[in-house]
């Protein structure tokens, strides 16, 4: 997550949507970065409203506004499958090393998720809270141009996006019943990719 105070924005750190790169590029520019543990680093609109919107407000904001890049669901669970096939994670209950993309996903979809497939939802991740805390600035990753256009013309920096934790290559071939049941199990993320400019 990185807070930009004189803008007032804070660009929240969805898992998988080319945050790292945007953390290096842009934090020179932050007020504040936070890069650590994963569970604030990722800190989700329900984290930011209890933790950190707090904070802000006695300090005298009383409103920051949150942006937040998604990606195509199918796609970011790719991303996933994939970073848990690295070496670092082999043996342990998240890696997938062993696994197809298409057994990924199922276990995605299935009632009670193995620690391999537990990776949250974007959809639960931007969820707005009933106090109105919400993401105001919500951009496809697939739309790089946008967003680098977005964040230059709001903190009027140039940005130069390094490629960063980039995961080895994988098949991502889904058959059709295993897609057709992510798109009915979790169709507020495909929804939510759809609303995103």
């Amino acid at each position: 997550m990185l807070v930009f105070w004189k803008a007032r924005l804070v660009l929240l750190a969805v898992p998988k949507t080319g945050t790292s790169a945007y953390e290096t590029a842009l934090g020179p520019h932050a007020s504040m970065s936070v890069l650590d543990p994963p569970e604030l680093k990722h800190a989700p609109v329900y984290r930011y409203n209890r933790f950190f919107r707090p904070m802000f407000e006695k300090v005298g904001v009383e409103h920051m506004e949150l942006m937040a890049v998604v990606r195509e669901p199918v796609s970011w669970l790719g991303s996933w499958y994939r970073y848990r096939q690295r070496d670092f994670l082999d043996g342990k209950p998240t890696s997938t090393r062993d696994l197809s993309f298409e057994q990924f996903v199922d276990a995605y979809t299935s009632g009670e998720r193995p620690p391999f497939a537990n990776v949250g939802s974007q959809a639960k991740f931007v969820e707005p809270r009933p106090n109105g805390t919400e993401v105001s600035h919500l951009f496809r990753y697939e739309h790089q141009a946008e967003i680098t256009g977005f964040l230059e013309e709001r903190l009027g920096v140039r940005l130069d996006l390094p490629r960063e934790n980039v995961s080895p290559r994988a098949d991502l071939a889904l058959s059709p019943a295993t897609e057709a049941k992510l798109r009915r199990k979790c169709a507020a993320d495909f929804a939510l990719w759809e609303r995103a400019r």
